[in-house]
């Protein structure tokens, strides 16, 4: 016997699910059921669900797992009724490849159901070697479990096998016979149209929803966010983004180093998002990105935003401003009233980074200061680094660019027997410099390019500094 399994769930035959008798779940009727159900499902976990379900009710099985195929594996994704019987899981639960239960491989050939019965309809247990009982390894199985009768059925969709519905009867039950069949794998085509519908509907939600490069939601999704957070009454936020350096980066290295830009900036937020419960990161278009909260204060917001943009640098020397709006200061707003001022913040820290760098240029103006930054940064910079040519020369590059005002570097090798470069590598300060002009360093086969600021001193001091740190990170390398 089957141990502690119950028929469809309760305790006796005849019972019902959700006010229904036996006879309305069985049969015709059923089916029709079975179908409303799964129309109304929108995730596939539903879908599965609602499909175990009603092969119960429908079939008059004790027991029923769904199962998912892919590569020959097959998986159990539900179980119903849940039992915690271990014989009764070895039989179903147990994930297992084609290549170990024939019956498996021969419904993924043929695409057609199979039966199978460890005792026949007197009760008596089938003989070994009886061909007319089914798959001698599913058999087994049920003499194992102690089961009667087992009925399998494909779910094929987009004419592929996806899956596959196994119903169990206890041996007090009858066999499952050609009607049961049938009934079967009608309700398989109907979870496998339900199945289509329900990815073929995620797939429209992500194509209208979704941002193609960067994955994250688009500009319609977060109005919708926002018009819903402030409809709740909850404190909304909004942060609006901008990313500092995008058209030099197109300019110098091409769109495609843009656009992964772009997504970097993506990971900048998403992460942001997935620290803040309920928040909504999407990519407005172009440089522009928003991350929309609701019920999360102010204070916690922009700690994160903090938090997440210092953790996670961009490359190529780039960088995001962000401007904070929330309803806790601007009380209750409409959606794109929010927008915009969380907009005019976002300038505003936009200046003030620019002040910033400002600031710092009559100091790498004047060239006794200029090298004396540059000597300490850089010595500091090309001993922390790996003792090889290329980390301790992308070291100094990284930290003349940084002390110079500068947005990006270089590291480029001649090639053996030419006058050709090759780039080895490349990056950026956190800095974004308007203005920059390029210096050239040589040593041996090795060549460091640092854009610097405008008003940065590049005198002879200044150069000869730059020119000894070269050496010294060539040089001790060689040496």
């Amino acid at each position: 016997m089957m141990g502690n399994v119950t028929r469809r769930g309760t305790t006796a035959k005849g019972a019902h699910r959700g006010g229904l008798s036996a006879a309305d779940l069985g049969g015709v009727r059923g089916l029709a059921i079975a179908a409303h159900r799964l129309d109304a499902c929108r995730r596939i976990d539903e879908v599965v669900e609602a499909a175990a379900q009603a092969a119960v009710d429908v079939l008059g099985a004790d027991a029923c797992a769904v199962a998912r195929i892919s590569q020959e594996t097959c998986r159990v994704v539900h179980l119903e009724p849940p039992s915690n019987d271990p014989r009764w899981h070895q039989f179903l639960s147990t994930t297992y490849r084609a290549d170990e239960r024939p019956a498996l491989r021969a419904l993924l050939r043929n695409r057609e159901s199979w039966v199978a019965h460890a005792f026949d309809a007197h009760g008596r247990s089938v003989r070994p070697g009886d061909t007319t009982a089914g798959d001698r390894v599913e058999v087994e199985l049920l003499r194992e479990v102690g089961a009667a009768s087992a009925l399998t059925s494909p779910v094929v969709v987009n004419d592929a096998v996806w899956g596959q519905v196994t119903v169990v009867r206890d041996f007090d039950s009858p066999l499952f016979h050609a009607d049961d069949v049938a009934t079967a794998e009608v309700l398989a085509a109907l979870a496998a149209g339900a199945i289509a519908r329900v990815d073929l509907e995620q797939q429209m939600r992500h194509i209208i929803a979704d941002d193609p490069l960067t994955g994250l939601a688009n500009r319609r999704t977060a109005d919708q966010a926002a018009e819903t957070a402030l409809a709740s009454g909850r404190e909304t936020c909004v942060v609006m983004c901008d990313v500092d350096g995008l058209k030099r980066v197109n300019d110098e290295l091409g769109h495609d180093a843009g656009d992964d830009l772009l997504r970097a900036v993506a990971d900048v937020l998403r992460r942001a998002a997935d620290a803040i419960p309920g928040a909504t990161a999407a990519r407005i278009g172009g440089d522009e990105f928003c991350l929309v909260t609701v019920d999360q204060p102010r204070e916690t917001v922009a700690t994160t935003m903090a938090t997440t943009v210092a953790k996670f640098p961009l490359p190529h020397g780039a960088a995001i401003s962000y401007g904070i709006a929330s309803t806790a200061v601007m009380g209750s707003v409409e959606a794109r009233h929010l927008f915009r001022r969380a907009d005019q913040a976002q300038y505003q820290a936009k200046r003030r980074r620019a002040r910033a760098r400002a600031r710092t240029m009559p100091a790498i103006a004047d060239p006794v200061q200029a090298v004396g930054r540059l000597t300490a940064g850089g010595a500091v910079a090309i001993g922390a680094a790996a003792p090889a040519v290329v980390p301790r020369l992308c070291a100094f590059a990284a930290a003349a660019t940084e002390t110079l005002g500068g947005d990006s570097w270089a590291v480029r090798e001649r090639m053996p027997g030419s006058q050709t470069f090759t780039t080895v590598a490349r990056g950026g300060s956190p800095a974004d410099a308007s203005e920059t002009r390029m210096l050239t360093l040589e040593r041996d086969v090795w060549v460091v390019e640092v854009a610097v600021a405008a008003a940065a001193s590049t005198g002879r001091q200044v150069l000869t500094a730059l020119r000894a740190l070269v050496a010294i990170a060539v040089d001790d390398v060689s040496a």
